[in-house]
């Protein structure tokens, strides 16, 4: 059974008489029609992973007599304890292991159209999330650029990325994965019934969700499921070693008190007992405990080796990141302002570990290295700024860039962005942080609580406009374009041409490049 939180008061009032019907291959659907756009919500793409299909790959849907409802949202999968949550406004009032489940916005049905598809994958660590999230709202993107948008649930946490083949379980630890490729097969299948184009389908995901993506331009079962693919904060970094996969599965375990050699008793636990040992295990590490495996199956074993194989030959990319992303952790390690010169260095000396050939530790040089940079351009060179910048850098915007440039090595349309537009909302996450592009892009700066942090001003707005043309236009072309941006160049070096989405947006060359380099050899 689901887990259901009375949010009843915040809950959108979706339209229930007249609603259009569109006619898919598994059954009718009843939807809403809510400013002009036709929604679809909680479309069920696979059968429920319970009982026996929990830790299984999953198992297409099954027909249905009569017309469904599709005016409410599905549940959304289980979600882990995380501060980070309420911060972010991420709410998932109904959540359940019953969450295969996907919604729809169109401004017209079956109208020949063949508008293009955006497809949504949600980020937040493979433990929270929902594509029901009021961020992902899809009426302003589908009204602005006649297009066809899609947001998708996937089995979070260990439901869909717990590792047990060793251990006498069928799971892989990349059922996940394998859900969203069952969404992309769904939309192939049946989006034009909902007036999109299954021959023009751009993915695009931020976080989680774009390491996901990632993961999809290497993954031969993913080819030819998409045409597009935008990449918000992630790449091809923070994915689990087959090995290291293990290594969760049997913390679990070990917090539940099984056996290793009784781990298929795992499969008939009350869903709420993996919750509570998924929140004990993720409250042990930084990195986080779930993601997908790079196991030589469903993704390959060395994906940038994939990649710069051709993998995704002729896949045009939009890659970016933010300024300032790991400011949006910064209340979650109090000891960040605290740090001195020798608590830098010991912190790089974790990430960047060993000496050079000449015996010098890693971790100073880096350390030095964004300091003397930070110094020259005038910026904040303190130790907590710097190691922010350096987090930033290793975590994401750096395998970001190397993704970018591998791909661009063979298909010439890769485009790159940086996200200056700096929050100072007074109480909220200050800086260009993790996740600020999200309302930009989807049009929800009045509705969300990350629109709060960014700011619900003229020129945010204004900018949050601009990001929606060229998102629908690369969708559409293959090509990012607004009236009220500069002509975005293709990405590659040594110029590294990358818009920078700030109040007056602009084209900048190779930025922060001694650091770019410097961290760069540690990606992996």
């Amino acid at each position: 059974m689901g887990r259901r939180l009375d949010l009843r008061p915040f809950a959108r009032r979706p339209i229930l008489t007249a609603g259009p019907i569109a006619e898919t291959s598994y059954g009718k659907l009843h939807g809403t029609l809510e400013n002009g756009i036709r929604v679809y919500r909680g479309v069920p793409f696979a059968k429920p992973p319970v009982g026996a299909l929990r830790f299984r790959a999953p198992q297409r849907a099954e027909a249905w007599q009569g017309v469904r409802d599709a005016t409410r949202f599905g549940a959304g999968s289980y979600q882990a304890d995380r501060p980070l949550a309420p911060v972010l406004g991420i709410v998932v009032p109904e959540q359940s292991e019953d969450c295969l489940t996907l919604n729809v916005w169109t401004p017209a049905d079956r109208d020949g159209g063949k508008r293009p598809v955006m497809v949504w994958f949600h980020g937040g660590a493979w433990v929270i999330g929902a594509g029901s999230e009021a961020a992902y709202d899809g009426t302003t993107l589908a009204r602005r650029g006649e297009i066809v948008i899609v947001t998708v649930n996937y089995r979070l946490g260990p439901f869909g990325f717990l590792r047990g083949k060793e251990l006498g379980l069928d799971s892989t630890g990349n059922e996940a994965m394998l859900d969203q490729i069952g969404a992309l097969e769904w939309v192939r299948d049946e989006i034009a019934a909902f007036g999109g184009d299954p021959a023009n389908v751009t993915v695009f995901g931020n976080s989680a969700g774009a390491v996901n993506i990632a993961c999809m331009l290497t993954m031969p079962r993913a080819r030819g499921l998409f045409h597009k693919a935008i990449l918000q904060s992630g790449a091809l970094n923070l994915l689990r070693t087959p090995q290291a996969a293990l290594g969760t599965t049997r913390q679990i375990l070990q917090q539940i008190g099984i056996a290793p050699e009784r781990a298929s008793a795992l499969r008939d636990l009350p869903a709420s007992v993996l919750v509570s040992a998924q929140n004990a295990v993720a409250g042990r590490s930084v990195l986080p405990p779930f993601s997908p495996v790079a196991d030589g199956d469903v993704i390959p074993e060395k994906p940038y080796d994939a990649l710069a194989a051709g993998s995704a030959r002729g896949v045009p990319l939009i890659v970016g990141t933010n300024l300032e992303e790991m400011k949006l952790y910064r209340f979650l390690d109090p000891t960040i302002d605290a740090l001195d010169p020798k608590g830098l260095v010991d912190r790089c000396s974790l990430v960047f570990a060993g000496n050079d050939s000449q015996g010098r530790p890693h971790g100073a040089h880096i350390a030095e290295t964004y300091r003397t940079a930070r110094t020259a351009r005038g910026e904040d060179a303190s130790p907590a700024e710097t190691w922010l910048a350096i987090s930033t850098d290793y975590f994401v915007r750096v395998a970001a860039l190397r993704l970018a440039e591998i791909q661009a090595s063979h298909t010439p349309q890769v485009f790159v962005y940086e996200l200056a537009w700096k929050a100072t909302t007074p109480g909220k996450p200050q800086g260009a942080v993790h996740g600020l592009e999200l309302p930009f892009v989807f049009g929800t700066l009045d509705a969300t609580e990350v629109g709060a942090i960014a700011g619900r001003t003229p020129a945010a707005r204004a900018l949050s406009e601009s990001l929606q043309d060229a998102w629908t236009s690369f969708a559409r072309t293959g090509h990012p374009r607004s009236a009220s941006l500069p002509e975005w160049p293709a990405y590659g070096p040594p110029r590294r041409a990358t818009l920078e989405i700030a109040t007056h947006p602009r084209i900048i060359e190779a930025p922060r490049e001694a650091e770019r380099a410097a961290a760069d050899a540690f990606v992996s």
